[in-house]
């Protein structure tokens, strides 16, 4: 069964380990997740789990969203998402908690990171910039991006100022360092995407045997 769940970034502290090291971790708040719908290959063309976190209230949800919750009868719920798995290893209604990861698994984190509007290239890219003497009125401008007479125009991808941040991010291989059952509380190793209270996925890691 392949382990996941959704949770909800606090912030960031830091714990000690047994040779006494401080490690920074991110406390991700994980209530129990709910399984909404089972997708199959027969009714849908691909297999996939709905899960759904964070209990709100009947009068929140629209009438639409109402019926698809009835089905599992488990509540309402503020937050989707869906996963690829195999739906013959989960139950409709399913309840999955913190407690399936444990001190040492590995996982990924998915998250959308902070969005930081309009940024310049010297902020967005880590362009250098131009000298900041002798009048050269070339400072964080990002100069000459023309290609003459052919093929006159500016090729796709050309690293350009733009809106910055605000773009899912997934971060491999994290370690959990800890996990609060009683709390519904994990501690990841390191950062994560997102700002405090933004809502993360997580999942076990691909790429360590996941």
């Amino acid at each position: 069964m392949k382990k996941l769940i959704i949770g909800k970034k606090l912030g960031m502290t830091q714990i000690f380990s047994e040779e006494g090291e401080a490690v920074p971790v991110t406390v991700i708040e994980a209530e129990p997740s709910v399984i909404i719908q089972k997708k199959t290959q027969k009714t849908d063309g691909y297999d996939a789990l709905q899960l759904g976190y964070g209990r709100i209230r009947q009068k929140n949800v629209s009438k639409a969203l109402q019926g698809h919750f009835g089905k599992a009868n488990k509540g309402f719920f503020r937050v989707l998402r869906e996963f690829s798995a195999v739906p013959d290893d989960y139950e409709l209604g399913q309840e999955l908690k913190v407690d399936i990861f444990q001190a040492g698994d590995y996982v990924d984190v998915l998250g959308t990171t902070k969005g930081k509007g309009f940024a310049g290239g010297v902020k967005r890219h880590g362009f250098r910039g131009g000298r900041a003497t002798h009048g050269s009125m070339f400072h964080r401008a990002p100069g000459s991006i023309g290609a003459s007479a052919e093929p006159s125009r500016v090729f796709k991808g050309k690293r350009l100022p733009g809106h910055m941040g605000d773009v899912r991010k997934t971060i491999q291989n994290i370690l959990v360092m800890g996990v609060r059952p009683e709390r519904n509380l994990i501690l990841v190793k390191g950062s994560i995407p997102g700002c405090k209270n933004s809502y993360v996925v997580i999942r076990q890691a691909i790429k360590m045997g996941g």
